[in-house]
Protein backbone atom coordinates (compact mmCIF):
# COMPACT_ATOMS: atom_id res chain seq x y z
CA UNK A 1 0.00 0.00 0.00
CA UNK A 2 1.30 3.35 -1.08
CA UNK A 3 2.11 5.91 1.81
CA UNK A 4 -0.44 8.53 0.86
CA UNK A 5 -3.14 5.64 0.57
CA UNK A 6 -1.82 3.83 3.53
CA UNK A 7 -2.61 7.32 5.45
CA UNK A 8 -5.91 8.44 4.03
CA UNK A 9 -6.89 4.26 5.61
CA UNK A 10 -6.10 5.20 8.96
CA UNK A 11 -6.28 8.74 9.43
CA UNK A 12 -9.37 8.81 11.83
CA UNK A 13 -7.97 10.30 14.45
CA UNK A 14 -4.70 8.57 15.87
CA UNK A 15 -4.01 6.36 12.72
CA UNK A 16 -3.39 2.72 13.71
CA UNK A 17 -0.10 3.12 11.81
CA UNK A 18 2.19 0.33 11.61
CA UNK A 19 0.95 -1.49 14.77
CA UNK A 20 1.19 -5.17 15.26
CA UNK A 21 -1.92 -7.39 17.16
CA UNK A 22 0.07 -9.14 19.50
CA UNK A 23 -3.11 -10.09 22.00
CA UNK A 24 -4.52 -13.84 22.06
CA UNK A 25 -7.45 -12.25 24.14
CA UNK A 26 -9.99 -9.87 23.89
CA UNK A 27 -11.00 -8.92 27.17
CA UNK A 28 -12.03 -5.00 27.29
CA UNK A 29 -11.17 -1.69 25.94
CA UNK A 30 -9.60 -0.32 29.04
CA UNK A 31 -5.85 -1.84 28.51
CA UNK A 32 -6.25 -1.60 24.91
CA UNK A 33 -4.03 1.37 23.45
CA UNK A 34 -5.50 3.79 20.66
CA UNK A 35 -3.81 2.10 18.17
CA UNK A 36 -5.02 -1.09 19.25
CA UNK A 37 -8.15 0.26 18.79
CA UNK A 38 -7.70 1.80 15.38
CA UNK A 39 -6.28 -1.03 14.15
CA UNK A 40 -9.75 -3.32 14.87
CA UNK A 41 -11.63 -0.25 13.85
CA UNK A 42 -9.37 -0.07 10.35
CA UNK A 43 -9.56 -3.52 9.91
CA UNK A 44 -13.12 -4.24 10.19
CA UNK A 45 -13.67 -1.81 7.44
CA UNK A 46 -11.72 -3.93 4.96
CA UNK A 47 -13.75 -6.63 6.16
CA UNK A 48 -17.48 -4.74 5.71
CA UNK A 49 -16.78 -5.01 1.53
CA UNK A 50 -17.61 -8.71 2.18
CA UNK A 51 -20.34 -8.41 2.80
CA UNK A 52 -21.31 -7.12 0.07
CA UNK A 53 -20.53 -9.60 -2.00
CA UNK A 54 -22.35 -12.39 -3.53
CA UNK A 55 -20.29 -14.79 -2.11
CA UNK A 56 -20.28 -13.46 1.59
CA UNK A 57 -17.39 -15.46 2.68
CA UNK A 58 -13.23 -15.52 2.72
CA UNK A 59 -10.80 -18.44 3.76
CA UNK A 60 -9.08 -16.53 6.70
CA UNK A 61 -10.14 -18.52 9.47
CA UNK A 62 -10.37 -22.13 7.34
CA UNK A 63 -9.20 -24.99 9.71
CA UNK A 64 -9.84 -23.30 12.78
CA UNK A 65 -12.89 -23.91 15.13
CA UNK A 66 -14.45 -21.45 17.24
CA UNK A 67 -17.13 -21.85 20.62
CA UNK A 68 -19.64 -19.88 21.11
CA UNK A 69 -20.13 -19.94 24.98
CA UNK A 70 -23.37 -18.19 25.94
CA UNK A 71 -24.14 -18.59 29.54
CA UNK A 72 -26.16 -15.65 29.49
CA UNK A 73 -29.38 -14.55 27.20
CA UNK A 74 -28.37 -12.92 23.66
CA UNK A 75 -30.04 -12.62 20.38
CA UNK A 76 -27.97 -10.11 18.16
CA UNK A 77 -24.26 -10.44 19.74
CA UNK A 78 -24.68 -14.29 19.43
CA UNK A 79 -26.26 -14.28 15.69
CA UNK A 80 -23.36 -11.62 14.92
CA UNK A 81 -20.71 -13.40 16.06
CA UNK A 82 -22.03 -16.69 14.00
CA UNK A 83 -22.27 -15.06 11.33
CA UNK A 84 -18.88 -13.28 11.57
CA UNK A 85 -17.30 -16.81 11.74
CA UNK A 86 -19.24 -18.33 9.05
CA UNK A 87 -17.94 -15.21 6.87
CA UNK A 88 -14.99 -16.21 7.70
CA UNK A 89 -14.94 -19.61 6.89
CA UNK A 90 -14.29 -20.99 10.61
CA UNK A 91 -16.05 -24.35 11.75
CA UNK A 92 -18.35 -23.32 14.63
CA UNK A 93 -20.11 -25.08 18.14
CA UNK A 94 -22.50 -23.18 19.43
CA UNK A 95 -23.09 -23.83 23.56
CA UNK A 96 -25.31 -22.59 25.97
CA UNK A 97 -25.82 -22.90 29.40
CA UNK A 98 -28.97 -24.94 29.98
CA UNK A 99 -27.60 -27.11 27.55
CA UNK A 100 -23.97 -27.80 28.91
CA UNK A 101 -22.60 -29.59 31.52
CA UNK A 102 -22.43 -26.58 33.75
CA UNK A 103 -26.41 -27.44 34.70
CA UNK A 104 -25.06 -30.40 35.97
CA UNK A 105 -22.28 -28.67 38.41
CA UNK A 106 -19.23 -28.60 36.08
CA UNK A 107 -16.98 -25.73 36.23
CA UNK A 108 -16.52 -22.85 34.21
CA UNK A 109 -12.68 -23.91 33.71
CA UNK A 110 -13.70 -27.69 33.58
CA UNK A 111 -15.91 -26.87 30.70
CA UNK A 112 -13.60 -24.79 29.03
CA UNK A 113 -10.95 -27.61 29.39
CA UNK A 114 -13.33 -29.94 27.90
CA UNK A 115 -13.97 -27.32 24.58
CA UNK A 116 -9.74 -26.59 24.14
CA UNK A 117 -9.48 -30.69 24.30
CA UNK A 118 -11.65 -30.74 21.12
CA UNK A 119 -9.01 -28.20 19.43
CA UNK A 120 -10.75 -25.51 19.51
CA UNK A 121 -8.70 -21.98 18.63
CA UNK A 122 -11.49 -19.16 19.82
CA UNK A 123 -13.93 -19.40 22.57
CA UNK A 124 -16.59 -16.55 22.62
CA UNK A 125 -17.57 -16.27 26.10
CA UNK A 126 -20.76 -14.55 27.28
CA UNK A 127 -21.17 -14.67 31.16
CA UNK A 128 -23.22 -13.29 34.13
CA UNK A 129 -20.52 -12.75 36.17
CA UNK A 130 -18.16 -9.78 35.61
CA UNK A 131 -14.38 -10.92 35.23
CA UNK A 132 -15.25 -14.61 34.31
CA UNK A 133 -13.62 -13.96 30.71
CA UNK A 134 -10.51 -12.22 32.36
CA UNK A 135 -10.34 -15.97 34.71
CA UNK A 136 -10.93 -17.75 31.90
CA UNK A 137 -7.78 -16.63 29.49
CA UNK A 138 -5.45 -17.02 32.04
CA UNK A 139 -6.41 -21.32 32.48
CA UNK A 140 -6.39 -21.77 28.63
CA UNK A 141 -4.56 -21.45 25.52
CA UNK A 142 -7.68 -21.35 23.30
CA UNK A 143 -8.07 -17.16 22.67
CA UNK A 144 -10.80 -15.51 24.85
CA UNK A 145 -13.33 -12.99 23.13
CA UNK A 146 -15.57 -11.27 26.22
CA UNK A 147 -19.05 -11.18 24.33
CA UNK A 148 -20.48 -9.73 27.75
CA UNK A 149 -19.56 -10.49 31.38
CA UNK A 150 -21.89 -9.16 34.26
CA UNK A 151 -21.54 -5.52 34.54
CA UNK A 152 -18.32 -5.06 33.60
CA UNK A 153 -17.69 -4.46 29.88
CA UNK A 154 -19.31 -5.55 26.10
CA UNK A 155 -15.82 -4.46 24.30
CA UNK A 156 -17.29 -5.67 20.82
CA UNK A 157 -20.34 -4.04 21.22
CA UNK A 158 -18.49 -0.46 21.38
CA UNK A 159 -16.23 -1.36 18.94
CA UNK A 160 -19.41 -1.14 17.19
CA UNK A 161 -20.70 1.65 18.39
CA UNK A 162 -17.19 3.62 17.63
CA UNK A 163 -17.10 2.40 13.97
CA UNK A 164 -20.19 3.68 13.39
CA UNK A 165 -19.48 6.86 14.60
CA UNK A 166 -16.59 6.76 12.78
CA UNK A 167 -18.20 6.20 9.73
CA UNK A 168 -21.09 8.38 9.75
CA UNK A 169 -19.12 11.17 11.25
CA UNK A 170 -15.49 10.58 10.42
CA UNK A 171 -13.75 11.33 13.22
CA UNK A 172 -14.72 10.42 16.62
CA UNK A 173 -12.29 12.91 18.19
CA UNK A 174 -14.01 15.99 19.67
CA UNK A 175 -17.32 14.33 19.26
CA UNK A 176 -19.93 15.26 21.88
CA UNK A 177 -21.26 11.96 23.00
CA UNK A 178 -24.39 11.24 25.47
CA UNK A 179 -25.18 7.79 27.30
CA UNK A 180 -29.00 8.26 28.41
CA UNK A 181 -30.41 5.55 31.34
CA UNK A 182 -28.93 2.67 33.22
CA UNK A 183 -25.43 3.52 33.13
CA UNK A 184 -24.68 1.73 37.26
CA UNK A 185 -25.19 -1.60 35.29
CA UNK A 186 -24.32 -0.93 31.50
CA UNK A 187 -21.21 -3.02 30.30
CA UNK A 188 -21.76 -1.16 26.64
CA UNK A 189 -22.02 1.91 28.88
CA UNK A 190 -18.21 1.39 30.29
CA UNK A 191 -16.78 -0.35 27.52
CA UNK A 192 -17.26 3.03 25.12
CA UNK A 193 -16.35 5.33 27.99
CA UNK A 194 -12.84 2.97 28.19
CA UNK A 195 -12.52 3.86 24.15
CA UNK A 196 -14.91 6.50 23.22
CA UNK A 197 -12.35 8.84 26.05
CA UNK A 198 -9.25 7.20 24.82
CA UNK A 199 -10.13 8.18 21.39
CA UNK A 200 -11.00 12.19 22.43
CA UNK A 201 -14.79 12.59 22.65
CA UNK A 202 -16.33 14.29 25.00
CA UNK A 203 -18.55 11.39 26.89
CA UNK A 204 -21.64 12.46 28.83
CA UNK A 205 -23.85 10.29 30.82
CA UNK A 206 -27.21 10.95 32.36
CA UNK A 207 -29.80 9.31 34.10
CA UNK A 208 -31.34 9.30 37.67
CA UNK A 209 -28.74 9.58 40.47
CA UNK A 210 -29.49 5.76 41.78
CA UNK A 211 -28.31 4.66 37.81
CA UNK A 212 -25.07 6.63 37.94
CA UNK A 213 -22.36 4.84 39.39
CA UNK A 214 -20.54 7.06 41.95
CA UNK A 215 -17.19 8.01 41.24
CA UNK A 216 -17.85 7.34 37.20
CA UNK A 217 -16.16 11.14 36.73
CA UNK A 218 -13.01 9.52 37.48
CA UNK A 219 -13.09 8.05 34.00
CA UNK A 220 -12.94 10.94 32.38
CA UNK A 221 -16.41 11.43 31.75
CA UNK A 222 -19.13 14.42 33.00
CA UNK A 223 -22.22 13.58 34.57
CA UNK A 224 -25.65 15.88 33.70
CA UNK A 225 -28.68 14.81 35.49
CA UNK A 226 -31.13 17.41 33.76
CA UNK A 227 -31.58 15.23 29.98
CA UNK A 228 -32.37 18.30 27.97
CA UNK A 229 -29.25 20.09 29.06
CA UNK A 230 -27.09 16.70 28.47
CA UNK A 231 -28.93 16.46 24.80
CA UNK A 232 -28.39 20.11 23.86
CA UNK A 233 -25.43 19.87 20.86
CA UNK A 234 -24.80 16.83 21.03
CA UNK A 235 -22.97 14.98 17.96
CA UNK A 236 -24.29 11.18 19.75
CA UNK A 237 -27.28 10.82 21.69
CA UNK A 238 -26.66 6.89 22.39
CA UNK A 239 -29.71 5.61 24.64
CA UNK A 240 -29.27 2.11 27.12
CA UNK A 241 -32.22 -0.13 28.62
CA UNK A 242 -33.18 -0.73 32.19
CA UNK A 243 -31.61 -3.94 33.13
CA UNK A 244 -34.12 -4.65 35.53
CA UNK A 245 -32.75 -8.39 35.69
CA UNK A 246 -29.27 -6.69 37.10
CA UNK A 247 -31.51 -4.69 39.98
CA UNK A 248 -31.49 -5.76 43.23
CA UNK A 249 -33.46 -3.38 44.80
CA UNK A 250 -35.91 -1.19 43.25
CA UNK A 251 -34.25 1.99 41.97
CA UNK A 252 -36.83 4.24 40.74
CA UNK A 253 -40.44 4.16 40.97
CA UNK A 254 -41.89 2.90 37.70
CA UNK A 255 -40.61 2.42 34.12
CA UNK A 256 -43.88 4.68 33.33
CA UNK A 257 -42.10 7.63 35.51
CA UNK A 258 -38.60 6.71 34.34
CA UNK A 259 -39.97 7.26 30.26
CA UNK A 260 -41.77 10.60 31.32
CA UNK A 261 -38.40 11.88 32.83
CA UNK A 262 -35.39 9.78 30.64
CA UNK A 263 -37.48 8.42 27.96
CA UNK A 264 -35.92 10.49 24.86
CA UNK A 265 -38.53 12.19 22.48
CA UNK A 266 -38.37 14.18 19.05
CA UNK A 267 -38.91 17.28 20.95
CA UNK A 268 -35.74 16.74 23.34
CA UNK A 269 -33.81 15.40 20.54
CA UNK A 270 -33.89 18.58 18.75
CA UNK A 271 -31.81 20.16 21.05
CA UNK A 272 -29.14 18.21 19.86
CA UNK A 273 -27.75 18.98 16.84
CA UNK A 274 -29.20 19.00 13.24
CA UNK A 275 -27.00 16.03 11.98
CA UNK A 276 -26.93 13.94 15.50
CA UNK A 277 -27.17 10.31 15.71
CA UNK A 278 -29.82 8.25 17.57
CA UNK A 279 -27.89 4.98 18.77
CA UNK A 280 -28.94 1.98 21.08
CA UNK A 281 -27.31 -1.06 21.70
CA UNK A 282 -30.43 -3.20 21.58
CA UNK A 283 -32.94 -4.63 22.96
CA UNK A 284 -35.04 -1.88 22.54
CA UNK A 285 -38.04 -0.92 25.20
CA UNK A 286 -40.15 1.30 22.99
CA UNK A 287 -41.71 4.20 24.85
CA UNK A 288 -39.70 3.85 27.63
CA UNK A 289 -36.34 4.74 26.25
CA UNK A 290 -37.05 6.24 23.14
CA UNK A 291 -40.42 7.52 21.20
CA UNK A 292 -41.06 4.33 18.75
CA UNK A 293 -41.06 7.44 15.77
CA UNK A 294 -37.54 9.00 16.84
CA UNK A 295 -36.31 4.59 16.93
CA UNK A 296 -37.51 4.79 12.96
CA UNK A 297 -36.12 8.18 12.31
CA UNK A 298 -33.24 9.08 9.49
CA UNK A 299 -30.89 10.23 12.17
CA UNK A 300 -31.46 6.91 13.95
CA UNK A 301 -28.31 4.47 13.44
CA UNK A 302 -29.75 1.59 15.51
CA UNK A 303 -30.08 -1.09 12.51
CA UNK A 304 -26.20 0.22 10.66
CA UNK A 305 -25.14 -0.98 14.54
CA UNK A 306 -26.45 -4.11 13.97
CA UNK A 307 -25.27 -4.58 10.24
CA UNK A 308 -21.72 -3.43 11.29
CA UNK A 309 -21.59 -5.83 14.27
CA UNK A 310 -20.85 -8.50 11.38
CA UNK A 311 -17.50 -6.84 9.90
CA UNK A 312 -15.97 -5.60 13.58
CA UNK A 313 -16.31 -8.93 14.89
CA UNK A 314 -14.75 -10.62 11.26
CA UNK A 315 -11.89 -8.23 12.72
CA UNK A 316 -11.86 -8.75 16.36
CA UNK A 317 -11.64 -12.63 15.41
CA UNK A 318 -9.19 -12.39 12.23
CA UNK A 319 -6.82 -10.50 14.50
CA UNK A 320 -7.07 -13.07 17.44
CA UNK A 321 -6.46 -15.83 15.79
CA UNK A 322 -2.94 -14.22 13.79
CA UNK A 323 -1.89 -13.81 17.49
CA UNK A 324 -2.04 -17.80 18.05
CA UNK A 325 -0.03 -20.37 18.32
CA UNK A 326 -0.61 -22.79 14.92
CA UNK A 327 -2.94 -25.57 15.82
Amino acid sequence: MADAEKKKKTDKGDPAGDVKWVRKDLLGLRDLSVAEINLILDTAESFQEVSQRAVKKVPVLRGKTVANLFLEASTRTRISFELAEKRLSADTIGITGSASSMTKGESLLDTAANIEALKVSLIVLRHPSSGAPYRLARHTAAGIVNAGDGINEHPTQALIDMFTMRQEKKTIKGLKVVYIGDILHSRVARSNIWGLTKLGADVIVCGPKTLIPWGIEELGVRVVYDMKKAVRDADVVTLLRIQLERQNETLFPSLREYGSSYGLDSEVFRLAKPDALLMHPGPVNRGVEVESALANSPQSVILKQVTNGIAVRMAVLYLLSGALPND
